[in-house]
């Protein structure tokens, strides 16, 4: 894996950070090949740090990756514009720093596999951890309902819900059949 560093540039890092996000995961000869017909400033330049990362490896474009892309921001220079009345507005001028990481793909390859399996083995983990705090499912055990409440003529409301009323109704029937 090798890296070019490139900064200092007088460039935004926010619409610099665009452009990397496209790149990362990319082949580096197509990511130069699609950043050189791009128009904008940024990718003219991350075009150039991916050259260099690659020549700085010792490697041929066709057999590495954009590993990493990343873009910090630098010190803003900072400028006054007259304005009426006396008065002058800041004027900033942002600067970034940008760094490209490359690597073989047969690297990227084995960290793919490794993740993976480690992957594997956490959710075979989570899995045995969950079921073991999962209690097992119980039988649903059948509930009193409880016991109606016979209300007077004035605590009743007017318009009583449905399902109470029917409520109201057996457990008035069954006073009634208990009574005769």
């Amino acid at each position: 894996m090798s890296k070019a560093l490139l900064r200092y540039i007088r460039l935004s890092p926010t619409k610099a950070r665009l452009i990397a996000r496209e790149v990362q995961g990319m082949n580096a000869e197509l990511a130069i090949a699609s950043l050189e017909f791009t128009p904008n400033k940024a990718a003219k330049l991350i075009s150039k740090v991916i050259a260099s990362a690659v020549a700085n490896g010792g490697y041929d474009a066709q057999d590495v990756i954009v590993t990493s892309c990343r873009v910090d921001a630098g010190p803003v220079l900072r400028r006054f514009m007259p304005r009426a009345k006396g008065r002058a507005t800041p004027i900033r001028k942002p600067t970034a720093h940008i760094l490209v990481e490359v690597g073989t793909q047969k690297v990227q390859a084995k960290k793919v596999e490794s993740k993976s399996k480690d992957s594997k083995v956490a959710d075979s983990k989570n899995t045995e951890a969950k079921s073991a705090k999962k209690p097992a499912p119980k039988a649903k055990a059948t509930q009193k309902a409880p016991a109606a409440k016979v209300e007077s003529k004035e605590d009743k409301p007017k318009t009583a819900p449905k399902a109470s009323a029917a409520k109201n109704t057996t457990a008035k029937k069954k006073t009634e059949g208990e009574e005769k």
